[in-house]
């Protein structure tokens, strides 16, 4: 019974996250129930995007060594982004003006944040991959403008500004790494 009420309890907060419910991100702290929630969240996120990659992967018809190993990269981009964007976070908000938060302070809001690229496998759908990894994105963004609003008690403007400055570097590093991948599956055909 217990697991159950685990488990309604992950998908309760994963649903409250990509409703960008503020009373989530304001309520969150660090303690290790919640760090392992957000961490589940991301670790699903890089599941996700895993799954995407696997299809497509096996659309071209890479070899099972190219095929694990472009997986291994697409899963650690979405796990290193987490971490690199919270980072970032965190220091161009003591750069604006001194945070009290500390980074594994703002871990579990921004990992809450990443509920959005739960949904990731949807790039599947044949002609809509893009827009909708586009849309993901784009709602990630805003979930962590409201972590991050919420986390360090700023104003809404504040928040997009310290968000704004360290996304563009993720949704690079993330593309750089996929068109690896193709340009991995490119060489081995």
């Amino acid at each position: 019974m217990r697991h159950q009420s685990s488990q309604e309890g992950f998908w309760r907060t994963l649903i409250s996250a990509l409703m960008l419910n503020a009373d989530l991100y304001e309520n969150v702290r660090n303690t290790p129930k919640n760090h392992r929630l957000a961490l589940a969240i991301v670790l699903l996120a890089a599941v996700s995007h895993m799954l995407g990659s696997a299809v497509i992967l096996l659309i071209n018809r890479a070899t099972v060594p190219v095929f694990f190993v472009a997986l291994l990269f697409n899963g650690l981009s979405i796990v290193v982004g987490y971490y690199f964007w919270a980072f970032t976070i965190w220091k161009v908000g003591q750069w604006i003006k001194p945070i009290d938060p500390t980074y594994s302070d703002l871990l579990s809001p921004i990992g809450f944040a990443y509920a959005p690229q739960v949904l990731n496998f949807l790039t599947l759908i044949p002609l809509l991959g893009r827009p909708i990894e586009f849309v993901l994105a784009a709602w990630s963004l805003l979930a962590v403008i409201v972590a991050v609003r919420q986390a360090l008690d700023c104003r809404t403007r504040r928040a997009a500004f310290i968000c704004l400055v360290g996304f563009p570097v993720i949704q690079t590093a993330v593309g750089l790494i996929q068109i690896l991948g193709q340009r991995v599956i490119g060489w081995t055909t």
